[in-house]
């Protein structure tokens, strides 16, 4: 099952094609089971919907349920609504039940109720189990298969158990110990279970150091904290530390993408990315609030503006320098507040201090600031031979830099404070912000040293 390149997948596909096309089953199967899953899913989405009611029929629910698994997010709704309703309740209750609580928690509650109705009732009862925690917790992508053994069981007993139900796991890498009131009290690898004497206790083999997570633990932090102790599982705990599940590492992986995708999409402004089937009324309904309030925004910065109709009046040259001194306000706040995001949410700003983080921006802003101010003022001079204008244009693009920067870190800083999600601090807020400032900043100066401005 080796990884493909597009023009090898093209290459089998046709093959795949033929046998479709020419109804070989056997043929079919032996070319499409012999692919990674992987694979096998980027060949699934490109097909038509009559072609993949074909596949349907030429793989088992169980099957099916391996390339699903491996689809991208944006589809499966799509091919579950496609499916015979009984197909697809059985193809969810052959996928990972955190899998397929995913995608349930994605459908309309009706269907939901229909598919947990049809299945077996095994499956079933393990979705239900999954499906009343809150989303993006950890008892929302935990998954319930896994194997537990016993502080009391012999290290035979254990490997015994092991070959039992390995087959239904998600992961074997670890294995986690409760007591006998199923209380997580222990792990022990894989590794040092196959090491260790078959007469030994698993209570003398274990490690009781243990790290877990609590059952409504965020999403967001528990992907922090698998990656900074490189953990590939977790378990998941009540209030009274009994076992629930365990997160693995792939589960983490599909976290990571969501969050970067909700931060961007926050950074951009947007309440939610556009997905691919979103239709135009669909794509305004998530954009337009937020560009109705930087409207309104923008209206308050025209406003000042207004306020120094008289000092434009006298110097109407101070207009052309506006979009410069607004521009360069909004792009040093956007750097600093990316900056503060990816610092938050990587843990960055904890480690080093929220005041070792200030300062370090405010001095790249007054580094900027100065460089910027110098080559404006230069600039300015030889453009229009007029060395106040140049010297009032340099200071204010160094004064807003400065003031710019420390407000791009600041505010997601504050915001993350007051728990409140730091991508909500989005580019174009800062950006409005900061045009307020600079415009402020700017005519305040004019203002001040009109006299030298009047020739």
């Amino acid at each position: 099952m080796d990884y493909l390149e597009a023009d090898e997948r093209e290459k089998l596909w046709n093959k795949v094609q033929d046998a479709l096309i020419n109804e070989q089953i056997d043929q079919f199967r032996a070319e499409f089971l012999e692919m990674h899953p992987y694979d096998q899913a980027k060949i699934f989405e490109e097909q038509s919907e009559e072609t993949r009611h074909i596949i349907y029929t030429y793989l088992s629910p169980e099957e099916i349920a391996d390339v699903i698994e491996h689809v991208d997010s944006d589809f499966i709704e799509e091919f579950i609504a496609e499916m015979n309703p009984s197909f697809a309740a059985s193809v969810l209750a052959e996928m990972s039940t955190d899998d397929a609580v995913d995608i349930l928690n994605e459908l309309d509650k009706n269907k939901v109720a229909s598919f947990l109705t049809i299945m077996d009732k095994e499956a079933a009862d393990e979705i239900k189990e999954l499906l009343h925690y809150e989303e993006k917790t950890a008892g929302s992508i935990m998954t319930t298969e896994f194997v537990v053994i016993r502080t009391t069981q012999t290290v035979k007993e254990a490997m015994r158990h092991l070959r039992k139900e390995a087959p239904e796991a998600e992961t074997i890498y670890y294995l986690y110990v409760v007591d006998m009131e199923k209380r997580l009290v222990g792990v022990i690898s894989l590794r040092d279970l196959i090491i260790a004497e078959g007469d030994w206790l698993i209570s003398e083999v274990m490690s009781d150091r243990v790290v877990s997570v609590p059952v409504g633990e965020d999403q967001e932090d528990i992907a922090q904290m698998m990656r900074d102790y490189d953990f590939l599982a977790l378990p998941v705990v009540d209030f009274q530390n009994h076992l629930l599940g365990i997160i693995t590492v792939d589960d983490i992986m599909d976290v990571m993408e969501e969050e970067a995708s909700d931060d961007y999409s926050k950074l951009a402004g947007v309440t939610d990315m556009d997905g691919p089937d979103d239709n135009a009324f669909i794509s305004v309904k998530k954009r337009l609030p937020w560009l109705v309030i930087l409207l309104y925004l923008g209206m308050f910065t025209a406003s000042i503006i207004g306020r120094f109709e008289e000092t434009l009046d006298q110097v109407a040259i101070l207009a052309v320098f506006i979009p410069l001194i607004a521009g360069m306000a909004g792009n040093t706040g956007t750097q600093a507040l990316a900056v503060a995001v990816r610092g938050i949410a990587t843990g960055e700003i904890n480690k080093q201090g929220i005041s070792k983080i200030l300062g370090r921006e405010a001095l790249t802003g007054l580094i900027n600031g100065v460089t910027c101010g110098i080559l404006i003022t230069i600039t300015v001079y030889v453009w229009k031979e007029d060395f106040y204008l140049g010297l009032l244009v340099g200071i204010s693009i160094m004064a807003t830099l400065i003031v710019a920067t420390i407000a791009g870190a600041m505010v997601p800083i504050v915001m993350n404070h007051f728990k409140i999600d730091p991508a909500v601090a989005s580019g174009p807020f800062i950006t409005t912000i900061n045009d307020i400032i600079s415009i402020l900043i700017y005519f305040g100066m004019a203002t001040a040293f009109m006299n030298l401005l009047i020739h």
